[in-house]
């Protein structure tokens, strides 16, 4: 637990876990509805790679990572994480650059669940997996034939870097102090984008750009990250994870007011299953101080 100077619970400990991923689920699905406006100048690679470069010089500045002081063994979680980033990145804008949102969103969320049904503690939270999947299914109606296939491809490939994502986050939540992770990982994050990002951005970069950028780099990955490790800190991976099943109900009520994106009856259905799944999943997966390993100075192993 991370404490004040007079001893007392910082502030984000003190703050529920729900309400932590919550926030970053919010600011997630607000910047990639936003982030669309940039697709028609520097492409949906180029969008993610200026977020993402934005996002690593603001952590930098913030938490100047003392890489020295790291072996190479220790580096590899946040460099591997910060790869998956990237990928998973530029994937997502990809993907609603061709399907709604809510519906991307719905089917990257595979990858969280997959997660849930892996790692779940025991057979009793199993139900929230399952009911999510259904709201899954009902939000995505597979069985119309109307979908884009290759935004289909680029949101399950999201989905499975978002799988991992959950996963390594957690674990540099756990061996790295603060955000000091996110310092590391963001910037590579961002020269991965960069292989299909500068191609799309190249001479399109302007100053209105660059601001916006900086501006959504905020919303993602500056704010939604940061409150992610804080939470996986105080949840396991299984229940975080499937609270993530509330994305698809924050991407379609961003899709509605924003992009004017209306579900039908069927995807409403979806989206409230997805919900109580989400809720569920959270009352029931707090993590046991004991379960993780405490923070390890620099150059420990």
């Amino acid at each position: 637990m991370t404490t004040t100077r007079d001893g007392r619970p910082a502030l984000t400990d003190r703050v529920p876990a729900w309400s932590l991923a919550l926030t970053s689920i919010l600011c997630v699905q607000l910047g990639a509805a936003l982030s669309i406006g940039l697709f028609t100048q520097v492409g949906p690679a180029g969008a993610a790679w200026l977020r993402l470069v934005a996002g690593g010089v603001i952590f930098l500045l913030i938490a100047r990572p003392r890489l020295r002081s790291y072996t190479l063994r220790e580096l590899r979680t946040p460099i591997l994480l910060g790869v998956v980033t990237g990928v998973m990145t530029v994937c997502f804008l990809e993907a609603i650059d061709r399907i709604p949102l809510g519906t991307t969103v719905a089917i990257e969320f595979l990858g969280p669940l997959t997660v849930g049904v892996l790692r779940s503690p025991s057979r009793r939270t199993a139900v929230w997996p399952v009911l999510a999947f259904t709201g899954v299914l009902a939000l995505t109606q597979p069985w119309t034939g109307s979908i884009d296939g290759i935004g289909v491809l680029f949101a399950l490939a999201a989905g499975t870097g978002w799988g991992l994502y959950i996963l390594l986050t957690q674990h540099v939540g756990d061996r790295f102090a603060g955000i000091e992770g996110l310092a590391i990982s963001i910037p590579v994050a961002a020269l991965t984008a960069a292989v299909a990002g500068v191609p799309q951005a190249w001479g399109n970069i302007t100053v209105h750009v660059v601001v916006v950028s900086v501006a959504l780099a905020l919303l993602m990955p500056v704010i939604p990250f940061t409150l992610e490790l804080l939470a996986l800190r105080r949840l396991t991976a299984a229940a975080f994870g499937t609270l993530m099943a509330l994305e698809p109900a924050i991407g379609t009520l961003w899709g509605i007011v924003l992009l004017s994106q209306v579900p039908d009856a069927l995807q409403a259905l979806g989206v409230a299953l997805v919900v109580i799944a989400g809720v569920g999943a959270e009352r029931a997966g707090h993590r046991d101080p004991g379960d993780h390993a405490r923070f390890e100075s620099p150059g420990t192993a």
